[in-house]
């Protein structure tokens, strides 16, 4: 895991420089680090984004304690799972670091709300669309099963087009990552999948 070092030294530095106690804590891969505009779109949840380029479920596991250090959110959303399954990962192993990351959670944090977002469909990674399709699966499952405050939510679905493809306008050009219409889109799937749920944690916390 030595590979993420500088970019946990500066998510600590990013830590440090803030004037305020972070309420909603977004944690994962380079999919939450290149959101933009996530303190503008979640501005009245006083966000953190502490997420880290490259970053896999495991390494979200392995330096929990020490990029949470200090801090005490009332909520989490999370996206990871997806660079795990774009090393060779198995759908099966990136459940099991699901599940450890939100026993870390659950012990440091009790029962705060947590929303999961689903791995998306990638126009680079559609060769293994399959087992992106198979990990959100039994992901979801589980989140069901715990009957606690973990949200799953589903951006897969509404990041397809009428074909089942990936949707080219919501990527950047290397078809990885996604652009500004894709954040939007987050965005507005985060809020409807809370609202459904009566849960209003990121207008209101």
């Amino acid at each position: 895991m030595f590979w993420y070092e500088e970019d946990v030294k500066n998510l600590e530095r990013i830590k440090e420089s803030i004037s305020y106690q972070p309420e909603l804590v977004f944690y994962g891969s380079s999919s939450i680090r290149l959101w933009r505009s996530l303190n503008k779109d979640f501005e009245n949840c006083h966000p953190i984004n502490l997420g880290f380029g490259g970053s896999t479920l495991a390494a979200c596991v392995w330096y929990f304690d020490r990029i949470m250090a200090g801090l005490q959110p009332k909520g989490m959303v999370l996206y990871a799972g997806d660079n795990d399954l774009g090393d060779g990962r198995h759908p099966e192993e990136v459940f099991v670091f699901f599940k450890q990351l939100m026993a870390f959670i659950r012990q440091k944090y009790g029962n705060i709300p947590v929303a999961y977002i689903s791995i998306k469909p990638s126009i680079r990674r559609f060769n293994i669309i399959d087992q992106i399709r198979f990990t959100n699966k039994i992901i979801s499952e589980e989140i069901e099963r715990m009957n606690d405050a973990t949200y799953f939510v589903n951006i897969y679905d509404r990041m397809l087009d009428a074909n089942k493809y990936p949707r080219r306008d919501l990527f950047e050009p290397e078809g990885l990552h996604i652009n500004d219409k894709g954040y939007a889109l987050w965005k507005s799937v985060i809020d409807e999948t809370l609202a459904a749920k009566s849960l209003h944690l990121l207008s209101t916390i």
